[in-house]
């Protein structure tokens, strides 16, 4: 868990390439970010985040048998926030045999992604983007019926925005969308995922500002139809995993549930696990 308060560097990932980025977080009271410090094995890249079209369709309806579930009880509690910044959650640490899984953006709409999503039957939660959603948001009232939620990725996708924009700009992008998902989806988001997956103490600032309760990244994710793992080689308990609506979106999913039941573990809302859906 990299939900350190007001500590000094803080790990940002990236959300559509194969590597991950650093920036360094900065005092609550700096106007601006600091730049994006490349990691180890990648920098932040734009090509796979860029925003494309598709055209409106019509709503699929879900036609999702629902299944028992376990029931866990949470044996983690979210930190609160702290002198006005919002914690980080990189993976849960729990002893439940659980698995969180969250798709990203929506620029690809089509039936066949809330066909499989019926069929597996897997909550998640759905960090949306609203200008790739705004063609056609009704769409994802679909995943909402299955029981998935949909949460804060921005309006525009700034994936610079840690850099680029100070504290005011940052805040506006987050409070446009939470504004655009209470209309469109009747809740008002509590999770945050920084486009690109870079963060800093004043992007903190402005979450907890903007009425949500943490930043959200990952440590797995499915792409180009495999698994990709910044620790291991396999699912772990408590991992939270990154996908997007994409066009190999049911070759990343079948490589997630692939890894999902060679581990044992069972897909449970993130919101739920954290108190708060």
């Amino acid at each position: 868990m990299l939900g350190v308060l007001g500590a000094s560097v803080v790990a940002g990932l990236t959300a559509c390439s194969v590597g991950e980025s650093t920036t360094t977080g900065l005092p609550p009271a700096t106007p601006t970010a600091s730049p994006d410090l490349p990691a180890g094995n990648g920098a932040l890249a734009a090509g796979g985040e860029i925003p494309t079209s598709s055209a409106p369709s019509p709503t699929p309806t879900p036609t999702a048998t629902k299944r028992i579930r376990r029931t866990f009880i949470p044996d983690y509690q979210l930190p609160p926030i702290v002198g006005g910044l919002a914690p980080v959650i990189t993976k849960i640490p729990t002893q439940h045999p659980v698995v969180f899984l969250t798709i990203d953006d929506g620029n690809i709409k089509t039936p066949e992604s809330v066909k499989l999503m019926a069929e597996y039957d897997y909550p998640v939660s759905l960090f949306l983007t609203r200008d790739t959603i705004a063609d056609n948001p009704a769409f994802f009232k679909a995943f909402q019926a299955q029981g998935s939620l949909v949460e804060n990725h921005t309006v525009s996708h700034n994936i610079n925005m840690v850099r680029q924009w100070g504290y005011q700009q940052q805040l506006n992008d987050m409070v446009g969308m939470q504004d655009y998902a209470a209309q469109q989806y009747g809740r008002k988001p509590t999770l945050f995922r920084p486009p690109g997956g870079a963060y800093s103490n004043v992007m903190r600032q402005a979450v907890a500002a903007a009425g949500m309760k943490a930043i959200v990244t990952w440590e797995a994710k499915a792409n180009a139809g495999k698994m990709d793992y910044q620790v291991g080689n396999s699912l772990r308990p408590g991992d939270i995993v990154l996908m997007h609506f994409r066009a190999e979106f049911a070759a990343d999913l079948a490589a997630f549930r692939a890894a999902q039941l060679a581990a044992g573990l069972e897909v449970v809302l993130l919101e739920d696990f954290l108190g708060v859906a």
